[in-house]
């Protein structure tokens, strides 16, 4: 059964830094394609960040490249978020989610991925 359960969310000053955590169970790690994205209140869900299993090939959003850094573990079955120099605005709901193979330039697409998390609530606020 395939499982993705997400952690390491919570309250954080601005300009802070937490390190999210996605735990994947029942596949492997590498043959599949792992995102990051977030739900805000009153907004749509938006693409943060795309980690190839295969091949450790990355993408971000605009909005926080140079800020955040999503890496994987593929021994553990594991993918990380770091989250560097955290704004109120990346103040979310975080999903970890799964797509068998290789999304590519598409990764943003929330519907390509067939697995989700249940989410970590980050908020940034003084």
């Amino acid at each position: 059964q395939v499982q993705l359960v997400e952690s390491g969310g919570g309250l954080v000053q601005p300009g802070g830094s937490l390190r999210l955590s996605c735990a994947l169970s029942g596949f492997t790690l590498r043959a599949y394609a792992i995102a990051w994205f977030r739900a805000a209140p009153g907004k749509e869900r938006e693409g943060v960040s795309y980690i190839s299993g295969s091949d450790g090939t990355t993408y971000y959003a605009d909005s926080v490249e140079g800020r955040f850094t999503i890496s994987r573990d593929n021994g553990k079955n594991m993918v990380y978020l770091q989250m560097n120099n955290l704004k109120p605005e990346d103040t979310a709901v975080y999903y970890c989610a799964a797509r068998g193979g290789y999304v590519k330039y598409a990764w943003a697409f929330s519907s390509l991925y067939d697995y989700w998390g249940q989410g970590t609530q980050v908020t940034v606020s003084s």
